[in-house]
């Protein structure tokens, strides 16, 4: 940790791995995203080792779920999206597939929240926008937000640069997030490179267990 002007700066992981100053983010693992990878199952399970590392130490647990809304109420910029996505060309070919209380919305039940945890959702890509997570955070006097989830480039990219426009330590655990390519992945973690900590699974659940033993 580096002092200037009366600031404490987090250079390390050590610095902010603190169940207190941070939360962990788990983004988009729904039933929907995850039917969509190949090596599913085994995701699932390295996001739950976090998850798992997390709970054990009573640290803030928020999960964001990706929600579409009916084509009838959807805006332009949520249908634009969808149309990518889903690389169709026409409207009239978008599926809402994340409609709230659908099976595909719902977080996979591997990692189904706790009666401690909020899970909440958003249109956007960013977590934080039209949520409550950035109010919930800063009321919990929180300091850095490790993510993790699913998809790297398309929603965890700009949640990251978000949190730190709000004043977060982002911390990127990169062998949690997913990616559905490594051209993409190698591209993102680039582009992030400067911004926050990044970190593995191993790395993260070690420092976290040395500096707070159950």
């Amino acid at each position: 940790m580096q002092t200037a002007f009366g600031l404490n700066i987090p250079t390390i992981l050590e610095d902010v791995c603190h169940p207190q100053k941070m939360a962990l983010l788990v983004y988009d693992m729904q039933v929907g995203i995850a039917q969509q990878l190949p090596d599913g199952a085994a995701f699932i399970q390295q996001v739950k080792n976090v998850v798992d590392a997390a709970r054990t130490h009573q640290m803030r647990v928020f999960f964001s779920r990706h929600t579409t809304l009916p084509k009838q109420v959807a805006g332009v910029s949520q249908l634009k999206s969808a149309m990518a996505l889903q690389q169709v060309t026409n409207v009239a070919e978008v599926q809402p597939n994340f409609l709230p209380d659908s099976t595909s919305h719902a977080i996979v039940p591997e990692l189904s929240p706790l009666s401690s945890e909020v899970a909440f959702d958003k249109l956007t890509m960013s977590a934080f926008v039209g949520s409550y997570l950035d109010l919930a955070l800063r009321d919990a006097r929180i300091e850095a937000v490790a993510i993790i989830g699913a998809v790297l480039e398309f929603g965890i990219e700009p949640t990251v640069r978000h949190a730190a426009d709000l004043g977060y330590v982002p911390v990127l655990i990169k062998d949690a997030c997913y990616s559905f390519s490594e051209q993409s992945r190698k591209r993102s973690l680039e582009n992030l490179q400067s911004i926050g900590l990044t970190t593995d699974v191993e790395t993260f659940n070690k420092t976290l267990n040395k500096l707070h033993k159950a």
